[in-house]
């Protein structure tokens, strides 16, 4: 960051009276700049046991698999971020059900969750980050292809929960 939101000045980085941490600090309005961990939100869509997934259109990981998920905006909640971004990557409409897994990636300053989720239809399509997307028993994933450690660790989650039949809410943390 080089120059304040606020009044347009330049900012220095320093930790501002009754602070811990390091901020952009604007030394002309005192505006402080935080910046936060970014929320990425998805589903996990089923029907009869298998899981809807996205091969990716854009970088990172062009070509590989991922649950559908993105960004959430501001302005909608957890769960509107999740149903808009399945209808975006998926082309999916899906009943959606509790929160399933929340993995903070403090590496890359983000913070997962999807939410387990039922589709009303087998009527999907890809969006436009999409290059395809397939409905996919267990025995079908394509584990070495998958985009991200967080979908693996939601799937593997998932797969193991629906064998045990009870559906648990599981929290990690991955560097």
């Amino acid at each position: 960051m080089k120059f304040c939101a606020n009044c347009g000045a330049g900012v220095v980085q320093r930790v501002p009276p009754g602070d811990t941490l390091a901020r952009w600090v604007c030394e002309h309005c005192g505006e402080i700049h935080y910046q936060n961990p970014k929320l990425v939100i998805g589903t996990v869509p089923e029907h009869e046991g298998k899981v809807l997934l996205c091969r990716r259109a854009i970088e990172p990981r062009y070509g590989y698999w991922t649950l559908p998920a993105g960004f959430m905006e501001n302005d909608e909640t957890t769960a509107q971020a999740a149903l808009r971004e399945t209808l975006e990557e998926a082309g999916a409409a899906v009943e959606l059900q509790q929160p399933f897994t929340l993995i903070s990636v403090p590496r890359v300053n983000q913070v997962h969750l999807f939410y387990r989720a039922r589709l009303r239809s087998l009527d999907y399509k890809p969006g436009e980050e999409t290059l395809e997307v397939a409905l996919v028993e267990e025995a079908a994933i394509p584990w070495p292809e998958l985009a991200f450690r967080t979908v693996a660790y939601t799937l593997k989650r998932w797969f193991e929960d629906r064998s045990r039949g009870n559906y648990q809410f599981h929290a990690a943390d991955l560097q």
